[in-house]
C-alpha cells in the first residue's frame, strides 16, 4: 500500500481528492490535515507517509513552511491555482505540480509518475534525494494572466521565452506574454533537450526552428517570432551546435 497524506485547507477540495484517490486501491490515505500548524506537528509526532498531496496556499501560510520547518524523505505533489510558486514547489521535494481544479487524468498521472520512483517490492519510504536524480522535475506548462483571467499554456506551444525591460515574455503563435519568470529560473527548469538558452535574453524552442544563418554569425529564424533574427552568443556555438546534433 501507498500511504499518503492530503493537506488542503479548503474541505471541499479535500473532499474531492479523498474521492479521486479512492479510485486507487493501492493508496491508503493516512490522514488529512488543513494547516501550516497541524501538518507541523502531525510530521512531527507520526511516522511519515510514502505520498503527500498538498496545497501550497493555506490559510495559516504556505505549505513550503512546513516542509522547511520539518524535514521529510516524503514525496510531494502540490496542488494549487497560484502559478506564482511553481519554480518553489519544484525545488522543494516535488515530483509534481497540479493546478487546480484538479484534472483526474493529471492525477493519474502523477501518481504513475511516483511509482515508477519506488520499486514495486520495496514498501518503506525511500531517500527522496537518491531516487529523484533518476529523473529531474521538468516545466510542462505556464500559467499566465490576462486581465483578471489566467490561461494556461503547454510548453510545447512556446517558440521563446525572452527579457525585455526586465520583464520575461513568453511567445506563442497567437501573441506574447508576459510571465514571473527571470530566463535563469526557466533555464534550470525547461527540458534541455528542447529548449537552449542561445543568448542573456533568449531560450528558444528547437521544434519552432525555422532557419539557422551560419555566416558571419550563427542567427536563428524562429516562427512566432516575426522579423527578427536571434543572434547565438559566440561563446555558446559550439554548445549550439551539439544541442542541434542530439
Amino acid at each position: 500500500m501507498i500511504s499518503t497524506v492530503i493537506i488542503e485547507d479548503e474541505k471541499p477540495a479535500a473532499r474531492k481528492l479523498q474521492r479521486m484517490l479512492a479510485n486507487h486501491p493501492e493508496m491508503e490515505l493516512v490522514a488529512t490535515l488543513h494547516s501550516v500548524e497541524e501538518a507541523v506537528e502531525y510530521f512531527s509526532q507520526n511516522e511519515h507517509p510514502h505520498l503527500v498531496f498538498s496545497d501550497i496556499v493555506l490559510g495559516d501560510g504556505l505549505s513550503f513552511d512546513i516542509f522547511e520547518k520539518v524535514a521529510t524523505k516524503s514525496f510531494i505533489v502540490y496542488t494549487t491555482a497560484f502559478d506564482q510558486y511553481t519554480l518553489k514547489a519544484f525545488k522543494l521535494n516535488s515530483i509534481d505540480y497540479l493546478l487546480k481544479p484538479i484534472d483526474a487524468e493529471e492525477l493519474d498521472k502523477a501518481i504513475e509518475k511516483f511509482k515508477s520512483f519506488v520499486p514495486a517490492q520495496n514498501d518503506s519510504v525511500l531517500d527522496l534525494k537518491q531516487l529523484i536524480k533518476k529523473e529531474d522535475p521538468k516545466l510542462s506548462r505556464v500559467l499566465v494572466k490576462i486581465g483578471y483571467n489566467l490561461k494556461i499554456i503547454s510548453v510545447d506551444e512556446i517558440s521563446c521565452f525572452y527579457s525585455e525591460n526586465k520583464i520575461v515574455y513568453l511567445q506563442t503563435a497567437e501573441r506574447n506574454y508576459p510571465t514571473d519568470f527571470t530566463l535563469d529560473e526557466l533555464d534550470k527548469v525547461l527540458d534541455d533537450r528542447c529548449f537552449f538558452r542561445v543568448n542573456r535574453q533568449f531560450i528558444i524552442n528547437v521544434k519552432c526552428i525555422k532557419n539557422i544563418h551560419t555566416s558571419p554569425y550563427y542567427k536563428v529564424e524562429l516562427q512566432f517570432q516575426p522579423d527578427e533574427e536571434i543572434t547565438v552568443s559566440r561563446d555558446r556555438v559550439k554548445d549550439f551546435k551539439d544541442w542541434l546534433a542530439n
